[in-house]
């Protein structure tokens, strides 16, 4: 049975898996195939409107809202939706965690798909923007804007990387590539630092152009800086740092670059690093980032020479800060670090007597004559900081120069390369106390709302000309005359502080304040503390002014204004940099600025002038727009902290574009898109629209009783005024969809089953087919193989005495084959077992040979098997065999009987007679009867068989020892009876003559006593009698006879008797 599988990804968009062939089943809704499944439209999102809000702030109901806006942020921050339009505007909260919606797979999600396709993502307008700059060959631009920590360098980086991925690539394009994206780090490095409110807070502006060639690829990049904050170099608020490059030179240089810049591993030595109390930072990792930024210079294109001396420069910069005065009597400034002059002369390359002069004294050109006047210690200590300040300023600007080399466009065959623009600068600003700093900020963040406003009313009216509605002109708040308060020649706030910079006199902050107040006091964007009200002037302070700006009021305090925007630099401070031997800093301070007497152009001007070249460049290009939001200060991931949210909702003007873009129409989209998905809510439209688009979504309209000043229909879109007509259409569709999947189902079961069915009707004949054929042409090959086995067999009968040949040979090998499966199944189980198949005649030798081996084997594996105490049994056995085997009638009734190690246990044997035998070990035990030499009379004694000895026992006494060596022989008769005699030599005097003895063992103890005695050969088997020594020069004999019992006696011819029976025991 089909399934429909929705899921929610993490961009919040809506996608339906696709079937085991790849295919979707949803024919009612505009789709971008893709591998991933069917990418919903956003209209389908809205139908979870309730729980992560709407994707699209122009479909709020209640869009004047404040509330209702920031409720919907919050919903969709909730569920990880970070982003969100207005219209084409991107809005993007910071979510301060990783998300998993940056990956290529997403990347991939978005390229080339419709703006509104998919969900709202900053890939969705990296796209847009590109693809608009290949199909309409013009120049595009992506503006991105907020607090600092808002996300803009991320946003920035996450651009960047889109292009990097998805754009095509070659060899020269992937260097460009590389340096694009290696070009963050370093400027990062030296243009951001760490302020109360983000840790990496970009403090200069940026504008970044990247080229792209006519096949799309980019191919080089040019960047633009804006007001760097150089103050921060010489001063930091409590919790805030310098800028990065300075903590990562220290923590991750090499000691030998320490050692050369003559610089410690300790932040805390530099006064220009310690006024932020700051040194250390949790989330920033100082030592790897010195690594990226190395790394990064190296790809940039920086040899080992620029970055020693740019490296120089920087220490320099350290040093300076760390230079100290003293006051003379007179109270003239002196140094008292001199060690800090020598550094600094190495470093900058200039004279180190010339630079001490130099920093404390300023040299005045009057009437033509050089005057050198000395400073006091304030005037030096500001002396030594607005060089700090002019040379990494300076520095920064060659820095980005150099950066430009690098990226620069360097094929002349396609001039007219085009161009995506990047804006990272700096959102509205309002601290508790706002300086000249946050001035030219929020001055011009005033320039580019005005731009945004002119630009949307402007793409507004464009569009509502392509489509031939009437344009209906839109109410808005026109921030030209706040813009033109600041910068309108002669009566503008920067002509006035200019000046005042520039008139002879005791000019001051407050003597600006005062012009202001005079010449444009009057004005209704701008008050002072003179001029306001009561309650307002508990709010401000004597040395403040407000500005009324499009985002709200903000007050300034002057001091300082004059300072900063004079940013001048003694003359003789110029000319000792201009003599330094540095190679950047000779670019960076040119000699041509001796030469000039011109004074230079203030600070303020000179970002007017910069900032009309940025909107003339915006201007030529095609924007879109990303506002960035912080969520909270703590940087903490899923804190929605709403007072600080609503404070940037309102500073980025994002209510204000919002009822701009809603003055006209909330919802546009193509007939073809609106009517391929709301089709189905019409049955003349459903399931097909075969005329005119306009002519079949004008049919559904009436028919979903649209009123007409709810919508309008243009050439080739239609125009819904209110959310809530999209809303109930939306609802409609959902409710629609029901009774559509109903139908659907029963169709698709039944067109399956029936599909089904044909299938495997067709595919059991085919089966069937084939099986037939198949056991056919078996049946047949197995006859053929059953008529070839007989027709040889038959064969090789006949010729079976025959050589072997080819009419033969399947016989014979089929004689063998039987013979050897035959003995296979048929061979000995046991050594004993002598049987063997009878084979051929071609195999008798072969038989032979394997007979013999296979008894060879099986002897092989019984010996194995044989533990020590039964091979001791069997080679007693024999030797028994040996001597008595055929010899001996009762013999063959001791075979089957084991032999024991002694037939007389320890107890049995008196123990003075072991005690007499001392360290003799006793073999072998077992009780006999001795016969007298004299009348042969019966005695009972015990034979003891040791190592080198029998003896004869009689009960405690050792009747008789005879060694084996003086053992003649033993003599025993061929019949079943146990009489046996032991020989001994009559010349022993110790021996009294031959022992006869009688043993009901006869086997075992014979047996015993020649492997002990070594007399296997001496045992001598007698038929009849036995001849034996009785004593010196006697001799007796003994008969032995057969009979039916056992008889031992003397007889009448004085021979011993021995009748023996027939079975004895042995």
């Amino acid at each position: 049975m089909m399934e429909l599988t929705i899921q929610l990804i993490p961009t919040g968009e809506i996608i339906l898996s696709p079937g085991k062939n790849g295919e979707s089943y949803c024919h009612s809704c505009t789709k971008a195939v893709g591998s991933d499944g069917v990418r919903i439209t956003m209209e389908s999102a809205l139908t979870a409107r309730d729980r992560v809000g709407v994707q699209d702030f122009v479909l709020l109901e209640n869009y004047t809202s404040e509330a209702a806006f920031i409720e919907n942020l919050r919903k969709r921050f909730k569920e990880n939706l970070i982003y969100t339009y207005i219209g084409s505007v991107l809005v993007s909260v910071n979510p301060y965690k990783d998300l998993e919606i940056y990956t290529k797979n997403h990347m991939e999600r978005y390229r080339g798909v419709n703006f509104y396709e998919v969900s709202p993502h900053i890939y969705a307008v990296s796209d847009n923007s590109y693809r608009s700059m290949r199909t309409e060959r013009k120049d595009q631009c992506i503006l991105i804007s907020g607090e600092s920590g808002a996300g803009k360098t991320e946003a920035s980086k996450k651009i960047l990387q889109y292009y990097a991925v998805t754009c095509p690539a070659s060899d020269q394009v992937e260097t460009v590539k590389d340096r694009l994206l290696q070009s963050n780090p370093v400027l990062e490095a030296f243009g951001n630092a760490k302020t109360l409110r983000n840790d990496n807070s970009s403090r200069f502006g940026k504008y970044m152009d990247i080229q792209f060639d006519f096949k799309g690829a980019p191919v080089g990049g040019h960047i633009l800086n804006y007001l760097l904050e150089k103050s921060r170099v010489v001063h930091q608020n409590h919790g805030e740092r310098n800028f990065h490059i300075f903590y990562q030179l220290i923590e991750g240089g090499e000691e030998d670059l320490l050692r050369r810049l003559g610089l410690e591993k300790n932040p805390q030595q530099y006064q220009y690093l310690v006024k932020g109390n700051c040194p250390k930072v949790s989330s920033i990792n100082d030592r790897s980032d010195w690594k990226v930024v190395r790394k990064a210079l190296s790809v940039i294109g920086f040899n080992e020479d620029e970055v020693e001396e740019l490296l120089n420069i920087i220490a320099s910069v350290l040093h300076l800060g760390n230079i100290q005065y003293g006051g003379e009597d007179s109270g003239n400034a002196y140094i008292t670090t001199d060690t800090q002059i020598k550094y600094l002369a190495r470093l900058l390359g200039v004279d180190g007597l010339v630079l001490k002069e130099a920093l404390t004294h300023k040299k005045i050109i009057a009437k033509g004559e050089e005057l050198k006047s000395p400073l006091n210690l304030e005037q030096a200590a500001s002396a030594r900081d607005a060089l700090s300040k002019a040379v990494y300023g300076r520095t920064f600007t060659w820095l980005v120069n150099k950066i430009n080399v690098s990226l620069a466009y360097k094929d002349d065959t396609y001039k007219n390369a085009s161009v995506i623009g990047l804006l990272d600068i700096y959102g509205f600003e309002v601290f508790q106390h706002n300086s000249f700093e946050q001035f030219c900020i929020n001055y011009c963040n005033e320039k580019l709302q005005q731009l945004f406003i002119e630009l949307t009313l402007k793409s507004e009216q464009d569009e509502y000309e392509a489509e031939g509605i009437t344009w209906e002109p839109v109410q808005y708040f026109n921030n030209k005359i706040i813009c033109d308060l600041v910068e309108e020649k002669f009566k503008g706030i920067i002509s006035i502080l200019d000046e005042e910079c520039l008139r002879p006199g005791d000019a001051s902050d407050i003597t600006f304040l005062e012009k202001l107040e005079n010449t444009v006091g009057g004005h209704a964007h701008l008050t002072t503390h003179k001029l306001a009200d009561g309650k307002t002037r508990k709010v401000m302070g004597r040395e403040e002014f407000r500005l009324l700006h499009y985002a709200g009021d903000v007050n300034y305090n002057v001091n300082g204004f004059l300072d900063k925007n004079n940013d001048l630099l003694f003359r003789n401070l110029k000319e000792v940099m201009c003599m330094s031997e540095n190679k950047i800093l000779t670019q960076c301070f040119d000699r041509a600025e001796l030469k000039d007497s011109k004074r230079p152009e203030t600070a303020a001007t000179q970002f007017k002038t910069s900032l009309a070249k940025l909107m003339e460049i915006l201007m030529s290009k095609e924007p879109s727009y990303v506002r960035c939001i912080k969520p909270n200060d703590a940087k903490q991931a899923g804190r929605f902290d709403e007072v600080l949210i609503r404070h940037q909702v309102k500073y980025l003007g994002l209510m204000e574009n919002l009822r701009v873009r809603r003055a006209g129409f909330a919802y546009r989209r193509h007939y073809e898109t609106f009517l391929q998905r709301y089709k189905s809510l019409c049955p003349e439209t459903w399931p097909s629209w075969q005329g005119k688009l306009a002519d079949g979504v004008s049919t559904l309209v009436k028919h979903l009783g649209y009123k007409p000043e709810e919508y309008k229909l243009g050439r080739s879109k239609i125009f819904i005024r209110f959310p809530k007509t999209l809303f109930a259409t939306e609802d409609a569709l959902e409710t629609r969809k029901h009774s559509l999947a109903s139908k659907l189902q029963s169709s698709w079961k039944g067109y399956r089953q029936k599909t089904k069915y044909r299938k495997l009707r067709s595919s059991a004949v085919v089966v069937q087919a084939w099986w037939r054929g198949i056991l056919a042409c078996r049946r047949a090959q197995r006859r053929r193989q059953a008529a070839n086995t007989i027709r040889r067999f038959i064969k090789g009968f006949i010729y079976r005495h025959n050589e072997r040949c080819p009419e033969n040979e399947y016989f014979l090998d089929y004689v063998r084959y039987s013979f050897l499966m035959k003995l296979r199944r048929n061979l000995p189980k046991s050594v004993l077992d002598k049987s063997w198949p009878t084979p051929p005649t071609a195999l008798i030798e072969a038989s032979e040979q394997l007979r013999k081996l296979y008894m060879q084997n099986m002897v092989w594996g019984y010996c194995k098997r044989i533990n020590p105490e039964w091979k001791h049994q069997l080679e007693q056995k024999m030797v028994a065999s040996e001597i008595f085997k055929n010899k001996k009638d009762n013999y063959p009734q001791s075979v089957p009987k084991l032999f024991l190690g002694t037939r007389l246990n320890g107890e049995e044997i008196n123990p003075k007679v072991l005690q007499s035998l001392g360290s003799e070990k006793m073999k072998y035990a077992v009780p006999v009867t001795k016969y007298d030499r004299k009348g042969y009379k019966a005695r009972p004694r015990q034979l003891l068989l040791t190592s080198n000895s029998a003896v004869i026992v009689e009960e405690a006494k050792l009747k008789q020892r005879i060694d084996y060596a003086a053992l003649k022989g033993i003599s025993v008769s061929s019949l079943s009876d146990g009489v046996f005699v032991l020989h001994v030599p009559t010349e022993d005097k110790k021996q009294k003559g031959d022992v006869v003895l009688q043993s009901d063992h006869i086997i075992e103890t014979l047996t015993k006593v020649a492997i002990c005695a070594d007399k296997v050969n001496s045992i001598n088997i007698n038929q009849g009698s036995i001849t034996f020594t009785v004593g010196q020069g006697k001799e007796g004999i003994i008969d032995f006879t057969s009979g039916s019992e056992l008889l031992v006696a003397k007889a009448k011819n004085g021979h011993l008797s021995v009748v023996s029976r027939n079975n004895g025991r042995m």
